[in-house]
């Protein structure tokens, strides 16, 4: 997010930095060295910049915002982590994932440490209403991530499926980020949903968006064109255009689909497939959509540098290349 700037959070986000060490201090060198290999490869920290424009938005002056800040960055490389390894993923930020780096156990394990050592956090801050939102936010992505391994390669996988998983998956760590900015400065239920609609939204629309670069980007921003076809992934360009074509034309798509390898005129084929039913630019309309919602939900927020900061957010992720 090189183009918007969070100067007065500067210090803040800082201390969040700080931690990530605090809490990584283990008798176990192998978690410092895992986990700090994922939190310094280069992640944009958008989700704990959430929680503490969220809170600010609403007038906290407290502390706990830090720590809260860090155990969504914990959760969020926790299951980064368990991704790669579900995925065997070799890259990770155009980086070898620590998976490669370190081995599925290591990445498993550290993965498990994470998710613990976060509730340990929670529990000394002692709010039942922000336990419950982590709690209610990690319990949904689980179920997500099981969801979205029983749809590998499923060819019947609906738009309705999958806006399931990417809320589930992704959508509502983002949610749980804004919404708890709220709770802890005592804002009413109301400022709470609307922030946590807010961040639902901006949610949707960044994995709408990772599913279009997919099909667009190449490894320079970290993944290879069509790592998510490779994968047995059916996201929404996919699933548009398979929804779209020929008979003829599904069955092709389902063979590829089905190879345990894809050669290079595979993925050219579904590649044009895909741009050819404008499911690309179907993908990022259903994006600006929710990035449309998402700012109508700031309304009942006074005009401030941290509404603003929100609103840029938002333009961002349709804007950001990864």
């Amino acid at each position: 997010m090189q183009n918007i700037s969070f100067d007065y959070i500067e210090n803040e986000l800082e201390k969040v930095e700080e931690q990530f060490e605090k809490h990584l201090i283990t008798e176990t060198p192998l978690i410092h060295k895992v986990a700090e290999y994922v939190i310094s490869s280069g992640g944009k920290r958008i989700r704990p910049i959430l929680l503490i424009v969220a809170s600010k938005l609403c007038g906290y002056d407290g502390n706990d915002h830090i720590s809260l800040a860090a155990v969504i960055e914990f959760i969020h490389t926790a299951t980064l982590l368990h991704d790669d390894v579900v995925d065997n993923a070799p890259l990770r930020r155009g980086k070898a994932s620590a998976n490669t780096i370190f081995g599925n156990e290591a990445a498993v394990l550290v993965g498990d440490y994470l998710f613990a050592k976060s509730f340990k956090v929670l529990s000394d801050i002692n709010n039942i209403k922000v336990i419950k939102s982590y709690s209610d936010a990690t319990t949904l992505m689980a179920e997500g991530e099981v969801k979205e391994l029983v749809k590998t390669a499923d060819i019947k996988t609906g738009e309705k499926d999958y806006l399931d998983i990417i809320i589930k998956k992704t959508a509502v760590l983002f949610a749980c980020a804004s919404e708890v900015g709220a709770i802890i400065a005592g804002k009413e239920e109301k400022c709470a949903k609307k922030l946590y609609d807010y961040g639902l939204n901006i949610g949707i629309a960044f994995q709408l968006m990772d599913d279009a670069l997919d099909y667009i980007s190449d490894k320079e921003f970290g993944k290879f064109i069509g790592n998510d076809l490779k994968e047995g992934k059916l996201t929404l360009p996919l699933i548009h255009a398979i929804e779209r074509a020929s008979q003829d034309e599904k069955e092709v798509i389902i063979n590829i689909i089905y190879k345990k390898r894809l050669a290079s005129k595979d993925l050219r084929t579904v590649l044009s497939l895909v741009k050819s039913y404008g499911s690309i630019d179907y993908t990022i309309s259903k994006a600006k959509d929710a990035i449309k919602k998402a700012k109508k939900n700031l309304d009942i927020f006074p005009d401030s540098k941290y509404k603003n900061s929100l609103i840029d957010i938002a333009d961002y992720i349709i804007d950001r290349k990864l």
